[in-house]
Formats: C-alpha cells, structure tokens, sequence
C-alpha cells in the first residue's frame, strides 16, 4: 500500500492532529461479474427474467407437490424480508470521514482474499467433480435405479450437477456473510456514537439479512433440485424412479456444500487468527498498545479476517449443516416410508423442507422483535445486550415449538399409526430442548459473568502458565455436560421413534433413525435466528476496531467493548451448537451410509464389529484424522503468524514514527502476507479431509478381496468414520469452549478486574487469549465441518469400496 507523500518526506504535524486518512486496498471497489452483469440489463428486461424464473419454479413445484410450492413461497418472502432488512442497515449513516475511510480499508480487503480464495476453491471444485464423474461412470448401480432405466451415465452427470450447484451455493452464502458483515460495521461504529440500543439492533438486523439469505438458499435450492428431478425422470410414473429413491440423488449436494465450507472455514480462520495473534503479540505484549490501535500494521488485517473467517466461512458452514441435514433426513424418511409400506411417502420426505421454512418466518419475528428504544439518548443506561438477543431467542423457541408440533400433524401423520406424529413432535422437542441446553451450557462456560471464566481471569494473576493451564482445564471439563446432552438426546429421539407405532412387514418397528433425524431436525428449527447472533459477533468486533482506529471518545469505545464481548459469547454459543447438531446429523448421514451399502452390496449391512482388527484399526485411523488435522491447522496459523510478527516488528524499527503518530504503518503489506499464507496453507489439512476416506476404503477393499472378507472396505470406513465423529465432537467442543473462554477472560481484565489494561495480569490473558485465537476460529470449526463431510463424501463415495 502506498502512503502520503507528506509522509515520506516527513513534513507532517502530530498526528492527532492531521485527517485520519485510511487509504484503500486497492483503486477502485470490487463488484462480482454477476453484480455487473443485472446492472448492465434493463430493469423491465430484468423484472421479467425474474418474472419467468419464479414462474418455472413455481411449475415444476406445482407439478412435484403442493408442500414444495409452499416452500418455495416461504423462501420468496424471506428473501423479501432480507432485501428489507438491507435497505434498513444501509440506510443507516456511516459516520465521520476517518470511519468511512476504514471501513473502505476492510471491505476492499475482504472482497479481494474472497475472490482469490474463492477461485482457488473453484478450481479444486472442478477437479474433484471430474474425479466424480469417473467414479461414477463406471461404478455399479442399484436395482432400483437399473428398474428405472437410470443409467450409470445419467446418474454420473446428476451428481455431479448437484454437487457443483451445492458448491456453488456454498459460496454465495459465504459472500453474502462477507457482504453484509463489510457494510454494518461503519454502521454500527457510527450508531454507537448515539446509542448502544440503536448499535445492537444493526448490528442484529445485519446479520438477520445474511441467516435468511442462507438459510432460505439452502432450502430452495433442495427444493429445486428434488422438483427438477421429480419432474425430469417422471418419478412414481410406471417404470420409473420410487419417490423414496429421489432423496439419494442429493447427496451430490450436500457434499459439494461440505466441501465448499470446509476450505472456506480453513482459508479464512488461518486469515483472521494468523492477523489477531500477529498484532496482539507485538502490538498489545512488546508494544503495550490497545487492541485495534491505529499504529499497528497488522490492525486492518485483523479485521478483514474477522469478515473471511468469522462471516463468509460462517455462512457457508451453517448453509452445509442445514443442506446435510436436510438430505440426511429425507433419505431416512423415505426408507422408512418404503419399508413401511405407507401410501404417501411425500411427507415423511418432504417434512425437512417444511420444518426449515417455518424456521424462516419464526426467526424472522425474532429478529425483528428486538427494537430501539424510544430514549436513543448516549447517556441512557446500557442495557445488556446478551439479555436482549436471549429474548429474542426465547420468542424464536416458543415459536419453533408451535410451529414444529403443527407441522409434525400436518406432514407426519398417517393412519397406519395414527398416534406417530405425536411420538415425532416429540422428538422434535428434544432437539429443541437441546439446543437451547447447549446454548445455556456454552454460555456458562465461555460468558465473563459466571465462574469458569472469572475463575480463568484470576489464574492469570499468578502468570502465563497458570492461565494456560486453568484454559486447558476448562475446555476439557466443558466436553462433559454436551456430551451427556447429545447422548440422552439420542436415545431418546431413537426410543420415542421406536414406539411411534410405524413397523415394517416383520412386525419391527422402524421409526427410531427417523425420530433421531426429527430431533435433528428440531435442533436446527431456530438454525436462522442462531446464525443471526454469530454473525452479530464479528460485526461488532469490526465496529470496535473502526472506533478505536478513528480514535473516538471512550464512551462510543465502551459501547463497541460490550456489544463485543457479548459478540464473542454469541459466537461460542454459535460454535456449541453447530457441534452438537453435527454430532447428531454425522449420525444420520452414517445411518444412510449403511443403508446404501446394503443398497449396493445386496446384503445386509446393519452393523459394525470393531473385534475384527482391520475395523478396529479403521476406528483409529478416523481419531487419528481428527488429531492431525487439527495440529495442521492450527501449525498453519502459527507459521503464518511469525511471519506477521515478523513484518510488524520490521515496520516498528525501520519506522520509528509510527509510535508517535508522525508515520503511517504499512497495513496493505501485511494484508497481502496473510492472504497469501492462508490460500497455502489451507491447500495440506482440506486435501489431507478429502483424500484420507477414499484412500482407507480402497485399501481395505483390495485387502478384503483377496483375504475374502465382503464388505471389508466398507466396514472399515464406518469404523473410520464412527471414531472420527466421535473424537471430532470432543475435540471441537474443548478447542471452542476454551477459545472462547481465554478471550472473553481477556475481556473481564479490560473491565479493570484484576489490574485492568496494561497490567501483567492482563499480559498473560492476552498470551491465553493468542494461544485460543487458532482453536476457536480455525480447528475447532473446521473440525465440526470436517466430521460431516467425513460422512457425505463416504456416501457420495459408497460404492468405491464394495
């Protein structure tokens, strides 16, 4: 980056004094080429493109079923709904020039490392749907598809066209998470000038735009893929595909979505944690500057990390859990319908779609319940933002509960058990109820108001090991209470399914994969709301910067610090429960895996011995996994880190005036260094996810040939896949919860507990708060992604090791 020229020759004034010019990334802003391209086309010729585009989607929906043209209605609104909630936040004044300028700074950075490591993750797209194909087009097909007529050919070119759309998507929600997160945080920066009443509610109303868009594109675009092929391959016509076959042809989706969400989570958590712990270490520990202080070079990289990492990889990973789910719960539902022999499947099939688009509107009436105040005065009592967006959450849980009974009777009930629904509304409770425990639970651990972490601040008193140490002890002790959580409600999802009622010709009851899908299901029912309160979190956490950086009055600085704080609880919570419904939809999509293989192998496949020492070692090359790729991804920050370290400390010796103002820092520099470390660093631990399934079912496969153990392969990559699960759920809830827990214990100190700012109490929160900063945004999520699209590549991938 170029600086002012009155800098380089020196003639410059205190720096106070002077306009606070932040200049931009690059000449001119970014607009995607199909951005440019709808601007470029008459709004008439527009409008009836849009016209006729709804109008195909809403033929073939009416074609398939009415539930779908109700879903696709219900996605229309919330996409509506957005469009408003953007108008709102845009409306919304950016503040003095110095903000805008900033701001400028991190939306230029931002869109570029978007763009290049978008391209970079589309090329291995690319790659990997060639691979695909192959697989495809010369592997076995099932007798269902042979009886239907659907080649090997034409089921090759449908997965691989679902897998690219569900990429596809991925990516646009993790844009429009990057998108919106760039444009409120000036916003939220300037409203905090006025009221942290008015500050909250955009930054709310910010992130409610980005969780509709994802969640109602994850929905509409199953939605259109199952019509599209309902209607293409004349499904339920004589001699045609069963409509309980139909949700297989998805799977594409959801892998292409994992995928995706994977290295976007990677690239952007190596981005934004490799920046923080580059500038806390030199900025705040050897300089003794504030967080986000001008003077620091790496301060803008810090937080265009904060919009990649915490926002784009956010988006694309909430818009992979709902697709996993979604396609994991409709392939139970039809298998269970068609061992059940029940007349109309559609419901039980269907019953995903329906469940998330009540969670549209539900979320909606959550976000838009919180409000300003009428008093919007600076000087009003700051009200606790955490309790604000709770309330919020609760209306979203009262409502989920309603409409999730509702719809387990409209979707669920059949006469040959007419007492089914009921057993299925409860099993959606359970998952609510679980959610909300987790979010209760994630809180207690990482919120600076209970005791596990004031108990962490006041290790830090006695120095850096002792907080390090009282960090790892809190995130190990905080697996325990999840974990108990997800097993009762698994069992009890699984038993309430079991007595529903529904049994098969045998007289065996066949509801019990089905009511853990329907918790899952009921977990994810407030998915949009809760995607809401993550994305509120690097919003804020950007408007504190671009206070700080513009240098306000400390009472806007005690705004953002609040809003922030709550901001890295709201995240934690976020991350809690993106674990746990992953943890529940692994088990689903490892039920369907099994229930494919049998499909394949023509043999039943129902259960997995690891007595057999080939399985049991599967078991430990899938914990193993999760170990190594964890010590890969956060190696990746810590390499990428020294090298900021490494520039910011070159930056302070050869300019010596940054530290009194009269020389501007380099912050385009150690921009560039990040981005470029993390597109190759992110290459190793996301090549290491994909290839590791393929190659231990191959393997296996060929040493099941020749020792003549059918289906070994496939047993192994379930034993491979059951251990990773298992170790990946630990694993990601002790990195979260103590990543989480080191940086809000920071926080605590900042209040002034403990000798405040500046005091070696607070030193050694920074060097815990540094040591989690690649635990809870790097590993910890990429692990919860890691685990699912462990489980969709192996069903993508099923028959390759038969």
């Amino acid at each position: 980056m170029m600086i002012d020229d009155d800098v380089e020759t020196g003639n410059l004034g205190p720096y106070q004094e002077r306009p606070r010019i932040f200049p931009n990334m690059r000449s001119k802003p970014y607009n995607p080429l199909i951005f440019r391209v709808f601007k470029r086309i008459n709004v008439r010729v527009l409008f009836i493109l849009l016209l006729l585009g709804f109008g195909g989607i809403f033929y073939i929906g009416a074609r398939t079923s009415p539930i779908i043209v109700f879903v696709f209605t219900v996605c229309i609104f919330s996409f509506i709904l957005s469009i408003y909630l953007t108008k709102w936040v845009l409306s919304k004044d950016e503040g003095p020039p110095e903000m805008v300028q900033i701001s400028d700074a991190i939306r230029d950075g931002a869109e570029g490392f978007f763009r290049t490591q978008y391209s970079t993750i589309s090329k291995m797209a690319l790659l990997l749907a060639l691979v695909i194909l192959c697989i495809y087009l010369f592997r076995s097909t099932t007798p269902q598809q042979e009886s239907s007529g659907l080649g090997r050919s034409t089921s090759a070119y449908i997965t691989v066209a679902a897998f690219l759309l569900g990429a596809l998507c991925s990516g646009i929600a993790g844009y429009v998470g990057m998108w919106v997160s760039v444009r409120a945080n000036v916003r939220v920066s300037s409203a905090a000038r006025r009221s942290a009443r008015e500050a909250l509610q955009i930054a709310v109303r910010a992130g409610g735009f980005s969780a509709l868009v994802v969640v109602g594109m994850a929905v509409i675009g199953i939605a259109i893929l199952y019509a599209t092929f309902y209607v293409w391959l004349g499904v339920d016509s004589p001699g045609s595909m069963k409509v309980t076959d139909l949700p297989l042809l998805l799977v594409g989706y959801g892998f292409g979505a994992s995928f995706v969400a994977l290295f976007a989570q990677l690239g952007g958590g190596i981005f934004t944690k490799a920046a923080d712990v580059g500038a806390d270490l030199v900025g705040k520990v050897e300089q003794g500057i504030p967080e986000d202080d001008p003077r620091n070079p790496a301060v803008i990289a810090d937080l265009v990390g904060d919009n990649v990492g915490d926002c784009a990889a956010r988006g694309a990973d909430l818009f992979e859990s709902i697709a996993a789910e979604i396609i994991s719960a409709m392939i139970l539902g039809g298998t269970m319908a068609q061992r059940c022999k029940i007349e109309d499947p559609s419901g039980f099939i269907l019953f995903p779609l329906v469940v998330h688009s009540f969670d549209l509107v539900i979320s909606s009436i959550g976000i838009l319940s919180i409000r300003g105040t009428r008093d919007s005065s600076a000087k009003s009592p700051l009200e606790d933002p955490m309790a604000i967006l709770q309330k919020g959450y609760s209306v979203t849980i009262f409502l989920a509960v309603l409409t999730f009974v509702a719809s387990t009777y409209w979707m669920l009930y059949t006469e040959q058990a007419p007492s089914a629904w009921v057993h299925f509304a409860l099993c959606g409770l359970v998952g609510i109820i679980t959610a909300y425990i987790f979010v209760w639970i994630t809180k207690y651990y990482t919120d600076y108001k209970h005791g596990p972490v004031r108990a962490l601040a006041l290790a830090s008193s006695t120095g850096h090991g002792t907080n390090i140490i009282a960090g790892v002890s809190l995130g190990l002790e905080a697996t325990a209470l999840p974990v108990l959580v997800i097993s009762v409600s698994i069992v009890s999802a699984f038993w309430l399914g079991n007595s529903s009622g529904l049994v098969d010709d045998a007289g065996n009851p066949t509801g019990g994969l089905f009511g853990t899908a329907v918790a899952t299901m009921g977990m994810l029912s407030t998915a949009a709301y809760v995607l809401t309160m993550d994305m509120f979190g690097p919003i804020a956490d950007n408007a504190g910067g671009i206070v700080e950086m513009s240098q306000q009055p400390e009472s806007v600085r005690e705004i953002t610090d609040v809003l922030d704080a709550v901001g890295n609880t709201t995240k934690a919570t976020t991350k809690g429960f993106a674990i746990g419904s992953a943890a529940l939809a692994s088990f689903l999509l490892f039920s369907a895996y099994m229930d494919e293989v049998a499909t394949f192998a023509h043999e039943p496949f129902t259960q997995v011995d690891i007595a057999i020492p080939e399985v049991f070692v599967g078991g430990l090359l899938g914990s193993m996994l999760i170990f190594l790729f964890s010590a890969w991804a956060c190696s990746a920050v810590g390499r990428t880190a020294q090298e900021v370290v490494k520039e910011v400390r070159r930056q302070f010796i050869e300019r010596p005036g940054i530290m009194d103002y009269k020389e501007k820092p380099d912050y385009g520099r150690c921009v560039a260094i990040v981005a470029a470390a993390s597109l190759r660093e992110m290459i190793k631990p996301g090549a290491l996810a994909i290839i590791s399934p393929m190659v231990v079912g191959v393997v296996f496969r060929i040493l099941g040939y020749y020792t003549g153990h059918s289906l070994l392969g496939a047993k192994v990559v379930a034993a491979m896949l059951m251990f990773a699960t298992v170790s990946g759920i630990l694993m990601a809830l002790f990195l979260n919860t103590a990543g989480g827990a080191w940086d809000n214990a920071k926080k605590y100190i900042e209040t002034g507990a403990y000798g405040g700012k500046g005091s070696d109490c607070h030193k050694a929160a920074v060097t815990g708060d540094t040591v989690g900063d690649p635990f809870k945004d790097t590993a910890g999520p990429s692990i919860h992604v890691l685990i699912k699209m462990l489980a969709t590549i192996t069903l993508v991938m099923a028959p390759v090791f038969l």
